[in-house]
């Protein structure tokens, strides 16, 4: 088993953890022999309920010994090390092992949403020159059209037959500081960047997830989360962690109803959640809740939930919720630990101990009580490397040591930080951030679209959603019809959550005298209908 970094103090405070904290990053690591291969290889590291309801399990030792015999199978197929490889699958015994095989093997994994269309997937496998992609059957039709000449995997019952045959190989040796996973953050213009992340930002990661999930593990812990694990936040804040600690991971079919949830958590006997903000709220409207779930702490972040959902989760749920905070390029490393220090309802907490977060002004100089920046002090392990591909990106993501969040904050006397909005226009809808280019690029695309800007407006569940303005070519007619169209066509291209829930139709786009389109203007325009 492998030890924890939060100090285990016999009467824990916020001050005491940080003053204790220190961090012990060897040298040497690997993520997928550190998850697949220190536990107990009878302990049970994944229990998977199908479709129909039906339950099985993996153990570590399975886990061990399945992600060396497909690190061998992807080795004969010529991967190496830093060969990008492709995961296109939703959350499933094959991801997990796709992961860890990729990274014992010293090749960067991929992680790419079951939810992406063609456009989405393409531009992402041939921006980081993917060497090959492990595929779930339901998308490989979506994926040979994203990249014809792509090497595929395909994870079915043939590729569990070859797999089995395989004789198992050993792990390379890794560098803590070597490549693990490229994931892609979407940004405000152009296309997505993607987040280069070594092996050591699984222990930049362990702070906060031992303290959300009240000081995990505990014993016969069960974790679960609906967010798809091709995200950081099912990835890193829930999946990987867990497997560390040895950890049971519980995973259910893909698609979130409330009841259904609750009872799912209170059949596998589920002590640890992640439920984004949208997942709570949905529960909370449906009346979602047993006196029979074992649940002692639920995760959250993505906006804040304020003091009376907090308590109707306790009241509901039987559980503290810990609401947290980070980004693609630098995760949760801000937010609580309710037995540990007091919960403000409405901030974001304070930040993790091992992590330095404060709020920046224009000039780069820490500010209390006054609206800036978030930064986080650097070097941190939880901190990418940089965006692929990206120098340029990746040196104006910085301020001198401090890695800028985009976001505009307020830190209190106390040390807590206040969420106040994005400094660009990245979308942030239920626990999904959308970049507003890559819709209007598939938008472009459409005969009638001469030109478009996309924003984020309220909604009570998500927080936000897309909504669209768009100026038709000559000869085309903004009509009910033509919107319909063009959000099937970005289901079609792109995802579903990125889909406009609103599209207006205007004559011209308010712009600077530079040029640049008035997005706030826009968002105006919308909040006055």
């Amino acid at each position: 088993m492998n030890p924890t970094i939060i100090p285990r103090l016999a009467d824990p405070t916020y001050d005491r953890l940080v003053a204790a904290m220190d961090w012990h990053v060897p040298d040497v690591f690997n993520m997928g022999a550190a998850c697949a291969d220190m536990a107990p290889s009878e302990s049970v590291a994944l229990v998977t309920i199908d479709e129909e309801g039906r339950r099985s399990q993996a153990t570590f030792g399975e886990l061990s010994r399945w992600s060396d015999q497909l690190a061998a199978a992807l080795k004969a197929r010529g991967v190496g090390r830093g060969d990008r490889i492709g995961i296109v699958a939703p959350q499933s015994l094959e991801t997990g092992i796709s992961h860890l095989a990729v990274w014992k093997l010293g090749a960067i994994s991929l992680p790419l949403a079951s939810l992406f269309g063609p456009d989405a997937l393409g531009y992402r496998l041939n921006d980081a020159g993917a060497r090959l992609a492990l595929v779930s059957p339901e998308n490989v039709a979506k994926v040979r059209e994203a990249s014809p000449d792509l090497d595929l995997a395909v994870l079915d019952d043939l590729f569990w037959s070859e797999l089995i045959a395989c004789e198992a190989i050993s792990p390379v040796i890794t560098g803590a500081e070597d490549p693990a996973f490229l994931i892609y953050t979407s940004g405000t213009t152009g296309p997505p960047k993607g987040a280069l992340h070594a092996h050591r930002t699984l222990f930049g990661h362990l702070p906060a997830f031992e303290l959300y999930y009240e000081y995990a593990p505990q014993p016969h812990d069960v974790i679960w989360t609906p967010a798809d694990w091709a995200w950081i936040g099912g990835l890193m804040d829930v999946l990987v962690p867990a497997w560390y600690h040895g950890m049971t991971v519980l995973t259910a079919p893909p698609g979130f109803e409330p009841h259904r949830a609750v009872d799912l958590m209170v059949e596998h006997g589920v002590t640890c959640a992640f439920l984004p903000p949208t997942a709570l709220k949905m529960m909370r409207a449906a009346g979602a809740g047993s006196r029979e779930l074992q649940l002692r702490a639920i995760f959250t972040g993505g906006e804040p939930l304020g003091a009376e959902m907090l308590r109707w989760a306790e009241s509901n749920l039987g559980a503290r919720v810990n609401e947290g905070y980070g980004q693609t390029e630098a995760n949760i490393v801000v937010g609580n630990c309710a037995s540990t220090w007091p919960v403000k309802p409405g901030s974001m907490g304070r930040p993790i101990p091992g992590h330095q977060v404060v709020v920046l002004d224009d000039n780069g100089s820490r500010v209390v009580g006054e609206e800036g920046e978030i930064a986080v002090l650097g070097p941190d392990p939880v901190m990418m490397i940089g965006y692929w591909n990206q120098p340029r990106a990746t040196i104006e993501k910085y301020h001198g040591d401090w890695l800028l969040t985009g976001d505009i904050g307020v830190e209190d006397e106390d040390g807590y930080l206040w969420f106040v909005s994005r400094k660009d226009d990245v979308i942030s809808s239920g626990g999904y951030r959308i970049g507003p280019g890559e819709i209007e690029d598939v938008l472009m695309c459409h005969e009638s679209v001469a030109m478009c800007a996309v924003v984020g407006i309220p909604d009570e569940i998500r927080g936000q959603v897309p909504a669209a303005f768009v100026v038709v070519n000559p000869g085309h007619r903004g009509s009910p019809a033509l919107a319909s169209e063009l959000q099937r066509l970005i289901r079609t291209r792109l995802a579903a959550h990125e889909v406009p829930r609103v599209i207006r139709f205007v004559a011209e786009l308010p712009r600077t005298t530079t040029g640049k389109i008035l997005r706030r203007e826009l968002r105006d325009t919308l909040a006055k209908l």
